[in-house]
């Protein structure tokens, strides 16, 4: 049944609601919730099957062994429904362990007929079992916690009431506030939102003097789609407990306007200069509006207080990096590094780290460097590390060791066919950018025998083709993958600018770009073939309106080369050599610029 991996997951919850952590305090700096999401992210359920203790001679606390000794016919029931179990009879094993519990009231005997139940993925008969064992050992924490979490899975509710009521008595004045926490926590994994948050509602209505409270009721009322009120909530905590770090951060992600969430975290951290977790996550929500450089500042404060810490030292690399200053990214990230290395954690992957520091490497030409960083990627995500093989062979053909550059690319073992493929479409470019395109052709070719139908490796090896003036080969290919996938707008316009730029086929191209730019709209280089056919068929205005439109799109060097052998066309030629002198700034070793230019016989 569907249901069962979530109850185990409940009851790995209900486990840590059993004894509960002492409650954040009104200045709590304990682990904020994700701020600035639209809507709020239950704890991912974890598919783990409960253990029940089979075989224990030993009661749970709140269960009381049933008095008398054992019959030698349970003990022969017991015996085979076990043996049943481990053979994988599981309805034989069932059945007779659940009769021995209803026969002796033992709550071990219940326990392990949930379990059975449970293993073998049969709702009803686990809740059977769940019920039978509630009902022997009423004061058993463990079988409540099963109990309610098969509750919570369906849609009625009102057996979880008693129960959620009971825990919250039962809490000492310190463990309360994370009482009423984990009881919102729990209600968020029921299916019944609706009832869950009615619920909540109605169990914590006598606690209203408590932040945790109104924290509670801000998440549920988020989890049900209420964002006004869930804000509403949010402010109320923060009233209470003006120096909680975790009413501010709630308030934030309840918010639906951002620049109120930020504005609001702003004025938390100026009544309260020393909340790290706040001013973290006030740093990572400018990260994600985009605010990098008020973003940094915010970083470099939390680097001045910490100047070891490892989150704050990447964060201040990546950002660096994204606004080229490479000195800094440098700085920073080798102090990652550096940190990583003497305490090591498996939940930090360095990959991004040493790629970025490879890539300063090489641009200040110091290509020996880079493969120095490159060398230290590790290989326990493969994905990564394939990637980083393919950059060293870049960066080994860069200097000129085009063989040396293969032969790394074959020693490099891909984990799947993903990988696989990668590595042959970075042998393929190696070899076109080297002028052996016949080579990268028969690369392309053998990966082909092995994977026909992969649409990637087919369009790499048209534009392969193409660049070897193999027409026929390169439309084979495109009319293949258009074949495997009819909605592929590429294929469409590959095959229709191939025809065009060569002037040949000129309806047929119209046709094929046509099919393309219906299929994508909005995409710059499809315009920019449409306009280009447009100029081979003569329709001169048809073409600069669709051209203008691509540049203004994407300012790239190719669609500035064509609009403005349109424009040179139509008369407007100082508009021509400015298009072009700003296509050879972008791409000085443009093809397509330098053949104009030659065929049109013009000096910029």
């Amino acid at each position: 049944m569907k249901t069962l991996p979530v109850i185990a997951a409940l009851c790995s919850v209900l486990s840590a609601c059993a004894v509960a952590p002492s409650a954040p305090g009104a200045g709590s700096s304990a682990p904020a919730p994700v701020v600035a999401q639209n809507a709020a992210k239950p704890e991912a359920a974890t598919p783990r099957r409960p253990r029940l203790r089979s075989g224990s001679t030993t009661p749970a606390p709140g269960e009381k062994l049933p008095i008398g000794e054992l019959s030698e016919e349970v003990l022969f029931r017991y015996l085979s429904a076990e043996i049943a179990d481990q053979r994988g009879d599981w309805e034989y094993a069932f059945v007779n362990m659940l009769q021995i519990a209803q026969q002796t009231r033992d709550p071990r005997l219940a326990r392990r007929a949930a379990e059975i139940a449970i293993t073998a993925k049969e709702t009803d008969e686990a809740l059977a079992a769940v019920r039978l064992w509630r009902e022997v050992a009423p004061e058993s924490e463990e079988a409540a916690q099963f109990y309610l979490s098969f509750i919570l899975v369906g849609d009625d509710l009102t057996d979880a009431r008693p129960i959620l009521e009971q825990r919250l008595k039962e809490a000492s004045p310190p463990t309360l506030g994370a009482v009423i926490l984990q009881t919102q926590r729990l209600l968020a994994r029921a299916r019944n939102k609706p009832a869950a948050f009615t619920l909540l509602e109605s169990v914590l209505a006598e606690y209203k003097a408590l932040p945790e409270m109104h924290l509670a009721l801000a998440q549920g009322a988020l989890l049900a789609g209420d964002a006004p009120r869930a804000a509403q909530e949010a402010r109320a905590a923060l009233a209470i407990a003006p120096s909680s770090d975790l009413a501010a951060l709630t308030l934030a992600q309840v918010l639906t306007d951002k620049d109120a969430a930020l504005r609001s975290l702003a004025d938390y951290l100026k009544a309260n200069p020393k909340s790290r977790e706040v001013r973290l996550a006030y740093a990572r929500f400018l990260v994600e509006q985009k605010q990098y450089d008020t973003a940094r500042s915010e970083f470099g404060i939390l680097l001045k207080e910490q100047p070891k810490d490892l989150t704050v030292l990447y964060a201040l690399g990546l950002l660096s990096a994204q606004r080229n200053d490479l000195p800094g990214a440098e700085k920073y990230l080798k102090a990652y590094l550096a940190g990583l290395e003497a305490q090591p954690d498996d939940e930090r992957d360095p990959t991004q780290a040493l790629m970025i520091l490879a890539q300063i490497s090489e641009e200040r030409k110091d290509i020996a460097g880079a493969l120095k960083w490159l060398d230290q990627v590790p290989q326990g995500t493969p994905q990564a590390y394939v990637m980083a093989q393919i950059r060293r062979a870049q960066l080994v053909a860069k200097n000129g060791d085009i063989d040396g550059a293969r032969k790394l690319l074959h020693e490099t073992k891909a984990s799947g066919q993903d990988e696989e493929l990668q590595l042959v479409a970075a042998e393929a470019l190696l070899l076109r950018e080297a002028d052996r395109g016949a080579e990268g052709l028969t690369v392309l070719e053998e990966a082909l025998q092995r994977f026909p139908d992969n649409t990637d490796l087919l369009y790499d090896h048209a534009m392969m083709a193409e660049k070897l003036n193999r027409l026929d080969v390169m439309e084979t290919s495109l009319r293949r993958i258009i074949a495997i996938a009819p909605n592929n707008q590429n294929a469409y316009n590959a095959l229709g600018y191939s025809l065009a730029e060569r002037n040949i086929r000129l309806d047929e191209a119209y046709t094929l770009i046509s099919k393309a730019l219906a299929l994508a709209p909005e995409d710059p280089f499809i315009m920019d073939s449409m306009g280009w056919v447009q100029y081979r068929l003569g329709r001169l205005k048809e073409a600069e309106e669709l051209l203008r439109r691509a540049y203004s799109l994407r300012p790239d060097a190719e669609i500035a080369v064509h609009l403005g052998e349109v424009l040179w066309a139509m008369g407007q030629r100082d508009d021509a050599r400015k298009l072009w002198r700003d296509a050879s700034v972008k791409d000085p070793k443009n093809d397509t610029l330098k053949n104009t230019l030659g065929r049109l016989r013009v000096r910029l």
